[in-house]
């Protein structure tokens, strides 16, 4: 990686755990270039405007989400077995992803779902791919023989999504000591009810 690919990356990755503190569109270039020891000219050199290093922050973070949680559990094998190593991975990266807001895409939603823009729609069309990501592993699920064959894959994905936003809830907000089990427990159940 050259060295301005380099720059612009560690960039990237302060910008997201910033966001996920304060905000994406509380982050300002004079922010960023305060914290990486920049001159703003300098780091507004790599991204040429704020929308377009939001832009970038969402795609950076979506790029981790798929390299930590996605792509490791397509080595499992299709059906339920995919599906388990998802959760399990979606759960560690929540626990351990080190961002002082947490997931920063529970902070984006919340941040962007009533401003209207290119940012809401990019985040939507990044919510909608892992919504289609989770409702394809059910398909397969089903194909496999794993889950029941009248199941609304779409319904899962759904489902299997707002488990995860709880748990985000309880062990961040709540900070329920019990959030872990918890899951644990839904996912189960969720997982139970997709077979009978």
């Amino acid at each position: 990686m050259r060295k301005g690919q380099a720059t612009k990356q560690a960039i990237l990755e302060h910008a997201i755990g910033l966001c996920s503190r304060i905000g994406l569109c509380q982050v300002s270039i004079g922010q960023l270039a305060d914290d990486m020891d920049m001159s703003k000219s300098g780091l507004f050199a790599h991204f040429k405007s704020k929308q377009n290093l939001q832009i970038e922050v969402l795609d950076q973070a979506a790029q981790e989400f798929l390299d930590v949680v996605v792509h490791p559990a397509f080595k499992a094998p299709a059906g339920e077995p995919r599906i388990r190593q998802l959760f399990t991975n979606w759960v560690e990266w929540t626990r351990s992803n080190g961002y002082a807001g947490g997931c920063p895409f529970v902070q984006f939603s919340f941040e962007l779902d009533d401003q209207p823009g290119e940012l809401r729609e990019h985040l939507i069309e990044q919510q909608k791919g892992w919504l289609g990501i989770l409702a394809e592993c059910a398909r397969r699920a089903v194909q496999a023989g794993h889950l029941r064959v009248d199941l609304d894959l779409e319904q899962f994905a759904h489902d299997f999504h707002s488990l995860m936003l709880g748990y985000h809830h309880a062990a961040r907000l709540i900070r329920d000591p019990l959030a872990f089990q918890r899951v644990q427990i839904s996912f189960e159940t969720f997982l139970n009810n997709a077979k009978e």
